[in-house]
């Protein structure tokens, strides 16, 4: 689980001008490496081609987001010696701070209809799920939970945000409504169940767990029912995240001795390296 809370902290901790500039994605994959020697967000194609930095800052910048439109990217950066909600178009340009605010904000995840941001917060004395609007105003706490709440994550039609409190002394997967209602535990594991992830059409939800002693990238329904484990590999599997069309998720393995993005069909099979860098690639996001 250490590693796991580190790639969390680097993946949560570690208005847009020039909007008419932008260009929209096509079957892209972004995600954060360090072979720059800090943390930065790059694009590469879907088949690991054309991988170019987008934030190219002496800061960290990671925990990227896309926008439903495929034009704009939100992210988390320390350039302001805290973390911050950050924007840019798809090609780097434009980048601006959406939060401003002395406590840590982490972990963006824009909503389908590219109105509004959900992120997390510390600005209560701990973790909360907050959701602002897409230019940064109205920022709101959605958990209200002493203990800490991570990774929200929208589901396709808007109506439900998933998440990942501590609230029974591990980490697993919650699902609320998008106001902040309802919230329930959908994994209920004894192990550490983090990072979900919808797929598009809103039915199944990927997640990495530890339930098999090492880290590893399961689904399930979205209603928790169904759970099966898709990577089986002594090395740690994880942070997920489903193509566009749901025929693919791509992840994070250490399996080949450092950090590297692969892809795989849905049901596992086919897992296919895509970067092949001797710094740590992590934390995919594909283009909507």
């Amino acid at each position: 689980m250490i590693f796991l809370v580190g790639i969390c902290l680097a993946v949560l901790l570690a208005a847009c001008g020039g909007e008419e500039e932008s260009t929209s994605a096509a079957d892209k994959i972004a995600f954060q490496s360090d072979r720059d020697g800090n943390a930065e967000i790059y694009v590469m194609n879907a088949d690991g081609s054309g991988q170019t930095n987008l934030t190219d800052n002496s800061a960290d910048d990671t925990s990227l987001t896309w926008s439903l439109d495929g034009r704009r990217i939100a992210f988390m950066s320390d350039r302001e010696d805290n973390a911050e909600i950050y924007v840019m178009n798809t090609d780097g340009s434009g980048q601006a701070n959406l939060t401003n605010n002395p406590a840590s904000d982490w972990t963006p995840a824009w909503s389908p209809d590219g109105s509004r941001i959900a992120f997390v917060s510390g600005r209560d004395g701990n973790f909360e799920v907050y959701v602002m609007n897409a230019d940064g105003s109205g920022q709101t706490n959605l958990t209200g939970n002493p203990d800490d709440d991570l990774t929200p994550a929208w589901s396709p039609d808007g109506s439900r945000i998933s998440f990942m409190p501590t609230r029974e002394g591990n980490w697993d997967i919650y699902v609320m409504n998008a106001d902040g209602s309802g919230q329930a535990n959908i994994t209920n594991n004894p192990a550490y169940d983090s990072i979900p992830t919808w797929s598009p059409d809103g039915s199944r939800i990927a997640f990495d767990s530890e339930r098999d002693g090492n880290l590893e990238v399961y689904v399930m329904n979205a209603d928790g029912t169904g759970q099966t484990r898709l990577t089986d590999n002594p090395a740690a599997d994880g942070v997920p995240a489903w193509s566009p069309d749901g025929s693919r998720i791509a992840f994070m393995s250490n399996r080949d001795g450092d950090y590297e993005i692969y892809v795989m069909n849905t049901d596992g099979s086919g897992q296919t390296r895509l970067t092949v860098n001797s710094a740590a690639d992590v934390a995919p996001a594909w283009s909507p």
